[in-house]
């Protein structure tokens, strides 16, 4: 089964990109393996050229690349452009490595804490209006989609009111792996109230005290841990 379907919304060419990744990612084609393209094409049921625009694809996000001699090949795994949006995506649509949330989780201790200090330093009027939006469309959510998009938009803007460039293009990992962890925990904990853990992350900034908005996200951080747990003895997923 190659996962290729005529007539979805995600289009012909964003399904073979899609379908080659995974089968790079899990391993199915290992790295350093030699592509044998028409193979490929004959397997997925689409033109040769649809296969190399693929391939065009996955070349410029590091997983694959081609020599003379050597032909098309997977390249390591150091080599691959892990921050891509849809590299973090690939990962886990098919759960092709459950510890992807557990490192999801360690870079948030690392980056949000010191956000959330830049943040109650910098934040201008503006800025925390965007935070207290957040916090509303949190707070009013009726179903898991309207809540995790609510959760996104708060650590978006809690990233852009830092001021710095480079952090807020941060929000690649956090868009996708975040919400990816939201989904999972709602399952598990449904009725669970975010807005008090988050709203006094929102507070701290908003009376320009940044250690206690450090605080108040690493706090908010420890309770994520609590639903990770949660959620790794739920489904198996997100442990090392």
């Amino acid at each position: 089964m190659t996962g290729i379907q005529r007539g979805v919304s995600r289009g012909l060419h964003g399904q073979i990109v899609e379908v080659m990744a995974q089968r790079i990612l899990s391993g199915q084609i290992p790295q350093g393996a030699t592509i044998n393209v028409p193979d490929l094409q004959a397997d997925l049921g689409v033109s040769l050229t649809a296969v190399r625009e693929a391939l065009k694809v996955l070349t410029a996000k590091g997983l694959v690349d081609a020599r003379q001699k050597r032909g098309t090949f997977v390249r390591p795994r150091s080599d691959w452009n892990l921050l891509d949006a849809d590299m973090i995506r690939w990962h886990f649509d098919d759960d092709v490595r459950p510890e992807l949330l557990e490192e999801l989780h360690e870079v948030r201790g690392i980056v949000e804490p010191a956000a959330a200090r830049l943040a109650a330093v910098r934040a201008s009027d503006a800025q925390i209006d965007v935070l207290d939006a957040a916090l509303e469309a949190m707070s009013s959510a009726t179903n898991d989609l309207a809540a995790v998009e609510a959760d996104l938009a708060f650590h978006k803007a809690l990233l852009a009111a830092t001021g710095n460039e480079l952090l807020t293009k941060m929000e690649v990992i956090m868009e996708t792996g975040l919400a990816d962890r939201d989904r999972l925990v709602h399952r598990v904990k449904p009725s669970d109230d975010p807005v008090p853990s988050h709203a006094r992350v929102v507070d701290a900034v908003r009376a320009h005290d940044p250690e206690g908005a450090e605080l108040a996200m690493r706090e908010l951080l420890a309770k994520a841990a609590e639903d990770l747990s949660a959620v790794r003895k739920s489904t198996g997923r997100g442990g090392k």
